[in-house]
């Protein structure tokens, strides 16, 4: 779905922690975004770490939202998945890392003020380790790149080029 520039503002959010192994996904791809990647206007770039109901007024006029994130798939550690619309509850219902409850919550007071996005997507990837520790496992370091594409296609599709510095 094209979407006219003007009349959008989108939310591409890198949530997760740095001290946690693969929960920390979201962050680092959203920061190869920013380093790397120049966005028109309508388009912000957060890393988002765990700040939960903080990020609210971030929200706020938001009509599309990504998220990036480590999220429990049941499926072999370094499987990258795409869920949108009402997917994203039910993703949320099995908690990874603390910072998910603050996600669902997020994304629950957002709508409740009525500021919920109408087209939000989640590109995730199944953890292989999210113990206290800094670093990816192997099999998420490896879908980084992936990770990375899967946002820029998301964006693509909705009309908006990234710009490589």
């Amino acid at each position: 779905m094209t979407i006219s520039s003007q009349n959008t503002s989108v939310l591409v959010l890198g949530i997760g922690n740095l001290v946690m192994g693969d929960d920390a996904v979201g962050v680092l791809v959203a920061q190869r975004l920013q380093r790397e990647y120049c966005f028109p206007d309508n388009v912000e770039v957060i890393d988002g770490g765990t700040l939960g109901l903080d990020l609210l007024p971030k929200l706020e006029n938001v009509t599309n939202l990504i998220i990036i994130d480590a999220v429990e798939t049941g499926q072999d550690a370094g499987t990258c998945v795409r869920l949108c619309g009402e997917e994203l509850p039910i993703a949320l219902e099995t908690k990874v890392s603390p910072h998910q409850m603050g996600l669902k919550d997020l994304l629950a007071v957002s709508e409740l003020m009525g500021h919920l996005p109408k087209e939000m997507v989640l590109i995730g990837v199944q953890p292989g380790s999210i113990e206290m520790e800094v670093g990816l496992t192997t099999e998420v370091e490896a879908q980084l790149e992936t990770l990375l594409f899967k946002v820029l296609s998301e964006l693509d599709n909705w009309g908006i080029t990234a710009t490589p510095y």
